[in-house]
């Protein structure tokens, strides 16, 4: 009886075993089937990703698709696009890596002989490029009867460019361009058979004059009446670094502006992290959130300072069309609401010059500020700077010059002298503050009282100076964010008690001086 029962199970394994092989078989060869009848797809095959919307974002606008002969249809249109904008990106990796990867799905053999050439050339020379393109503006010269050819011209192409011999930047520039563009339908798309650049024209990055908020004698004027800042950073105490999150709640906020508001401040800073508003894409409901900020602050008669690319930390150049869609649709969105007084582009960036280069952050730094007054003339342009001597850098790009301060008392009226001779902007003191973190996990912290005693002649020096700030924080906090200061339980702990209130919500002492009374 066993042995006839084990010869079943045997049976039974071999049946199986030969049905799942069979199966597995047939899978194979319906993949294979699959992949020859519809085509190998460029994308897989460079493993570039291009179809995806987070590559490459330049700003597109056609200035015309009319035809005399065939019209253009929208989904074709669509295809060149694509197709171009993709060159463009497969020829601006091939100019960094000096590899043609790639290359031959998006130029025709005569075009591709021409990038080949200078790629062996900057190869043999030690030369490297970082390229990219900004915006283009195509306008439709022809388009054949026979929707196989298509000649355009890309007018005032800004693009950005930086070249390296061997590992040192030997030259940087942003320019303008129009260019000449053929290109043929082959095996399904669309590829480039000439290009031909016209002369170039040197973009200008003129900071323009501001409508709303504006420089005047090295003072800061709202609707033409002079205002000096006293602000605050904020953050909801429930939610630090987490402000525009699912635990968004615009009545707490609106009560916290009350309470800044009562204290005589009339300035609030708030910080727009790039990937939490969904990087290029930004996410609408985001934008409502901000929104709602931004109008509550406007009926407490608070202005806004907004910080933008809070937590990015790239700025390779083929990531720049990407940042500039975000902040094109940020600013665009909110560069008529009253409430804001200045769009900070990032804070402290120079924070990252070890790490990413400080020739990278600057020359995106440049270009993430004409991009703002591009799309906004009403308000100001800073750069929260870690630090007075950072904030010497790209004076002449902004408005304002901000700086952090978190060092000794006593040095802070040679570092502000310092900084104020080199500058002819008003100054921003963004920042500073002494965490009252004396407890068990720091015996050697300050307390609450020192804390008080340092704002208290903070707010003297001010007076002073006669100068604009903003301290940080309202709130002392329950649980920050590892992201913010790393896993290190002291340093969280001192994170948690930069605020004027404490965790159970009391006023501590410092509160009596969280503006010159």
């Amino acid at each position: 009886m066993v042995k006839k029962m084990n010869k079943n199970i045997y049976r039974i394994i071999l049946i199986g075993s030969f049905i799942g092989i069979n199966v597995l078989i047939l899978l194979s060869i319906s993949s294979v089937l699959s992949y020859f009848k519809t085509g190998a797809d460029r994308t897989a095959m460079l493993h570039l990703d291009l179809e995806n919307k987070d590559v490459y974002l330049p700003k597109v606008k056609w200035r015309s698709v009319d035809n005399p002969g065939r019209p253009m249809e929208v989904k074709t249109q669509y295809e060149i696009q694509q197709d171009y904008l993709d060159a463009w990106y497969v020829r601006n990796v091939a100019y960094k890596t000096n590899d043609s990867f790639g290359l031959q799905d998006f130029y025709t053999d005569n075009a591709r002989k021409k990038v080949l050439k200078y790629i062996n050339d900057n190869a043999t020379k030690d030369i490297t490029i970082e390229n990219t393109t900004l915006s283009h503006n195509p306008e439709l010269d022809f388009y054949s009867a026979d929707g196989q050819l298509i000649v355009f011209t890309d007018y005032q192409v800004e693009q950005f460019r930086r070249i390296y011999k061997g590992k040192e930047v030997a030259f940087e520039t942003l320019d303008t361009a129009n260019y000449k563009v053929l290109m043929l339908l082959e095996d399904g798309f669309w590829r480039i058979r000439h290009m031909i650049k016209e002369p170039v024209i040197k973009i200008s990055d003129t900071i323009f004059a501001n409508k709303f908020a504006s420089i005047q004698e090295n003072k800061i004027f709202i609707n033409n009446e002079p205002f000096q800042i006293k602000g605050i950073n904020y953050y909801p105490q429930e939610t630090p670094w987490d402000m525009f999150g699912d635990q968004f709640d615009i009545d707490r906020i609106a009560s916290d502006f009350d309470i800044i508001k009562e204290a005589k401040l009339n300035t609030i800073r708030i910080f727009v992290q790039y990937e939490d508003f969904g990087k290029a894409e930004v996410i609408p409901e985001k934008l409502e959130k901000l929104r709602l900020v931004l109008d509550t602050a406007q009926t407490k008669n608070l202005k806004v300072v907004v910080t933008l690319f809070d937590f990015y930390g790239d700025y390779s150049i083929l990531d720049w069309t990407l940042t500039h869609r975000h902040v094109e649709k940020i600013v665009t969105t909110f560069k008529e609401h009253p409430s804001i007084l200045a769009w900070d582009v990032k804070n402290e960036p120079d924070l990252d010059f070890e790490a990413r280069g400080k020739e990278s952050v600057i020359a995106w730094l440049r270009m993430i500020i004409v991009q703002l007054k591009k799309y906004d003339s009403n308000h100001l342009v800073t750069i929260g700077w870690s630090n007075t001597k950072a904030a010497e850098l790209l004076q002449d790009k902004i408005d304002l010059v901000s700086f952090h301060y978190y060092l000794e008392l006593d040095q802070f009226d040679t570092a502000y002298t310092i900084l104020s001779k080199k500058t002819e902007k008003p100054l921003i003191l963004q920042e500073f503050g002494v965490s009252s973190n004396f407890g068990i996990l720091n015996p050697f912290g300050t307390s609450e009282k020192t804390q008080a005693n340092y704002y208290r002649t903070m707010q003297t020096k001010m007076s002073i100076h006669e100068l604009n700030y903003m301290s940080w924080t309202l709130y002392d906090f329950n649980n920050i964010p590892t992201s913010v200061v790393g896993s290190l339980p002291w340093r969280k702990n001192k994170q948690k008690h930069f605020g004027f209130i404490d965790q159970k919500g009391n006023k501590k002492p410092a509160f009596k001086f969280i503006t010159k009374q």
